[in-house]
């Protein structure tokens, strides 16, 4: 890689024998100086660029906190002293730099190291992240932890920092933990990465203020400048303390940047240049020895280093695999279309007909498509910032109020609002559809962010009517049958391409059948649901090579369980196969056992699903063969249950 492919500080050629490969690290950082300090900048910007063009990963949010962690490392002596970072996806200069260079070239690889911090992976990875706004309240937790400790003289005097990204300021545990680490002065450096971005570029009021914080760099000065010359006036202080409450408050906004850190009980420092390591050591260093709590507010670039990934953060915040020169994505030909661009098609088709119709999201638009409607129909378009509990509340008082919001979030960040959806939507039957891409496996980013188990969690909720569409074109209907209903709605799919089955012309809703019969069979009957249907049908292809004719069955709606429509096929199959892309444990299978026990019916029943517990990370087709999610599972499911059946005359254990 040349140096005109990088942008920044570090720029010229590499060093012969690079820092990277002679430097006992971190340790050594802290006796380097800081322009060893900036080659070594430019060596971490090579290595992450090269690996993640061929691995893909979060190359902008990594690139941009490069000097920041050296100045970490080299002010802390990890692992003694805590470095939390928030998600986690800024973390590889981390992970270079704590023992992991050599196995970076397999980051988010099978068998390869996270992309997220993982606390089995490294001592230094001091706390495990992968969702957002968790370091505050994790490192108040860790410090007050320690704070005791030393107390109970079994401690050691060690530092606690958290890393946390603007972005991340819009959840509200983040203001939680701050709220309560100022209110008992923890000990605490809270490192607010300031680069402007979440996914996309960030909003709400925080947002706002942070902006006004660093184009008025000059009130920090004036602080500091005003504190040196009040310390050189003795009884300045007195007069000062004399003044009434609120002349004071006055004076203190006046001459005080991060004014809300403030009052929140934290030290403000900054702003800082992000990319300045000499700026970062000295403010870092200074925090530390404040001893309480302390906010570092620290701007920087997203994609720092890269040009392409500074000129497009959004795009780069996680890329595939792309060509270094030019920063294009590669990639084969023409494709189906995914499940995400066939969700914001349909509702931008639906918003059109409807003018009650809005979306809602938390930081996710291009993620879930509804950038689509956000293109389309702007003032009906919500980014709430990453608050997925808001936004669920948000849409609760939109639909008692007359309309019909659609809240598009990841499976995995449905968890976030789970109160919310049972308190505010479901006691309330409120006509709330959450569309909740990413269920199932997901590949490279994880067990952090694989959609297994909403199933499970969604299905035990009264009122909530959770649909599954079985490829791109139906999920389409779906959401039209999900915006009929009156009440609430989960709308469950997967990501990346569908099936490459043509979409309706005109989007119209299903009124049935909910159990879609797409093959029929006399021996065994194979229960299919999203993903699970088309490893149905090919399961019953592969068993009518052994001579076993099976009926396939495409259940569409998972709650409440279409009873009536099952009855009838399980009546005429007693072996039972069902397949589902969620963990077994309280998912559709357990339903479908559930309605046997209940109805005293003699079927027997096996289930293929995801295992119960959290599977690791790599490309999504491996994980299913590892984890046993494949047609010949449920073909080998649906002959050892036969094979059972007629050997014990029809009594069988589920398996």
């Amino acid at each position: 890689m040349s140096g005109s492919e990088l942008k920044g500080h570090g720029q010229g050629e590499t060093p012969k024998r690079p820092l990277l490969e002679t430097l006992d690290l971190p340790g050594d950082l802290a006796s380097l100086e800081d322009e060893d300090l900036r080659r070594l900048a430019y060596e971490l910007r090579q290595e992450i660029i090269r690996t993640i063009s061929r691995t893909g990963g979060h190359l902008g949010p990594s690139l941009g906190v490069v000097e920041l962690t050296l100045a970490l490392h080299s002010e802390l002596s990890s692992p003694r002293d805590r470095i939390i970072w928030d998600v986690g996806h800024q973390c590889y200069a981390h992970k270079l730099l704590t023992g992991r260079l050599h196995h970076f070239s397999g980051i988010r690889t099978m068998e390869g190291i996270s992309g997220f911090p993982r606390r089995s992976e490294s001592p230094h990875d001091i706390y495990g992240t992968g969702h957002s706004s968790t370091s505050i309240s994790a490192g108040t937790g860790i410090a007050e932890a320690l704070r005791l400790l030393e107390a109970q003289g079994k401690g050691e005097n060690a530092s606690v920092v958290a890393v946390i990204g603007d972005g991340a300021l819009t959840g509200g545990m983040a203001f939680e933990g701050l709220n309560y680490a100022g209110d008992v002065k923890t000990p605490l450096v809270v490192v607010l990465n300031d680069n402007e971005m979440s996914i996309k570029r960030n909003v709400g009021a925080m947002s706002s203020y942070l902006s006004r914080l660093r184009t008025t760099p000059t009130l920090y000065r004036l602080r500091r400048d005003m504190e040196r010359r009040l310390q050189r006036f003795p009884g300045i202080g007195e007069v000062v303390a004399s003044m009434g409450e609120q002349l004071k408050e006055g004076v203190k906004a006046a001459i005080v940047p991060g004014m809300l850190f403030e009052e929140l009980g934290f030290t403000y420092i900054g702003v800082t240049d992000g990319h300045d390591v000499a700026a970062l050591r000295r403010d870092i260093r200074h925090a530390l020895a404040l001893r309480g709590p302390v906010v570092v507010h620290v701007k920087t670039t997203k994609g720092k280093g890269y040009l392409p990934a500074e000129e497009q953060p959004a795009r780069f915040h996680g890329i595939s695999p792309f060509d270094v020169s030019t920063g294009r994505s590669l990639g084969g030909g023409a494709k189906a279309v995914s499940y995400t661009e066939a969700f914001g098609r349909a509702l931008v088709s639906l918003a059109r007909k409807d003018e009650r119709i809005v979306g809602i999201t938390a930081a996710m638009g291009p993620g879930t498509g509804l950038d689509l409607l956000e293109e389309a129909f702007p003032k009906r378009f919500y980014d709430v910032g990453i608050a997925e509990a808001h936004a669920t509340v948000m849409a609760a008082g939109m639909a008692a109020t007359g309309l019909r919001p659609v809240v598009a979030l990841y499976s995995t960040f449905m968890q976030r609002a789970y109160d919310q959806l049972i308190h505010d939507v479901c006691l309330q039957d409120l006509p709330v559809v959450f569309a909740l891409d990413r269920a199932g496996l997901v590949g490279d980013d994880g067990p952090t962010h694989h959609g297994a188990f909403d199933l499970s969690f969604l299905r035990v909720v009264p009122n909530l009517t959770v649909l599954v569409p079985k490829d791109e074109s139906e999920l389409q209907r779906l959401l039209a049958t999900a915006l009929t209903l009156e009440g609430p709605v989960a709308l469950r799919y997967p990501r990346g391409r569908g099936r490459g089955v043509p979409l309706p012309q005109e989007i119209t809703p299903l009124s049935g059948p909910w159990a879609e019969v797409l093959a029929e069979g006399t021996e065994v009957l194979i229960l299919g649901t999203g993903t699970g249907v088309a490893l149905a049908e090919l399961a019953a292809e592969l068993l009518s090579k052994e001579g076993v004719a099976a009926t396939v069955v495409n259940v569409r709606k998972v709650a409440p369980l279409p009873v009536e429509e099952l009855r009838t096929l399980l009546a005429d199959h007693p072996a039972v196969v069902t397949v589902e892309e969620n963990v077994l444990a309280g998912g559709f299978g357990s339903s479908v056992l559930e309605m046997v026990a209940d109805e005293r019916l003699d079927n027997v029943v096996a289930r293929v699903g995801l295992p119960n517990t959290f599977v690791g990370h790599g490309p999504t087709g491996v994980l299913h063969e590892q984890v046993g999610f494949t047609a010949s599972a449920v073909r080998d499911k649906a002959l050892r249950l036969l094979r059972e059946r007629r050997r014990l005359g029809g009594h069988v254990r589920e398996r």
